[in-house]
């Protein structure tokens, strides 16, 4: 499995969390490419045949963002906007992006309690999101669960650790798609019903 991720954080450089996160996942060179996006382009115009493309040779894209005001970071809600195009989409890029997952990996200054019904913010991480998972749902992308890290900003540098250790094994494990799992488990019952 390729996984491209899109890591869209403004100043990734003084991140702790991010930056670590970014760190680990070079430690999976055969699966991961990781795309830093404010990196690659300083001046905001994005090449969008390249990002097209980048998707294309991916099996898993991963949007890797600190959460800010309650969305993404600009660059990255101005990198789904050109990138997925209507007429992209519509015509023969649709077919290279329908059936590709999509993981968001989001972290987030406060704590869990507050992303809740009568916590301080009132609403859920999955109820902030729910543009990006229009959009997957608009182009046949398979959303997977979210990796979350709340209390970012108070993080230790052992949690941070952990969290990095943990966002790399999650993202590079196949099963977090339902579809596979279940395709697996099928296959090993149907294993087992041949030689019993």
């Amino acid at each position: 499995m390729k996984i491209l991720v899109i890591a869209a954080h403004p100043n990734l450089r003084e991140s702790r969390v991010n930056k670590r996160w970014v760190t680990e996942l070079h430690k999976y060179p055969e699966h991961v490419t990781v795309h830093e996006l404010y990196a690659a382009y300083p001046g905001k115009t994005i090449d969008i045949e390249r990002e097209q493309a980048l998707i294309a040779e991916h099996d898993r894209l991963v949007l890797q963002f600190p959460l800010q005001w309650y969305s993404t970071p600009a660059m990255l809600k101005q990198w789904v906007d050109d990138v997925f195009t209507t007429s992209w989409l519509f015509s023969h890029g649709g077919r290279k992006v329908a059936g590709k997952e999509l993981i968001l990996a989001i972290s987030i200054g406060g704590a869990e309690a507050t992303y809740q019904a009568g916590g301080l913010i009132g609403y859920t991480i999955s109820e902030l999101m729910r543009p990006l998972q229009a959009l997957a749902n608009q182009i046949n992308l398979t959303l997977l669960p979210y990796f979350t890290l709340y209390g970012a900003v108070k993080a230790t540098d052992e949690e941070i650790e952990i969290s990095a250790a943990q966002y790399a094994q999650y993202i590079v494990t196949p099963e977090l798609n339902p579809r596979i799992a279940w395709k697996r488990s099928l296959e090993a019952m149907q294993k087992t019903m041949m030689t019993d």
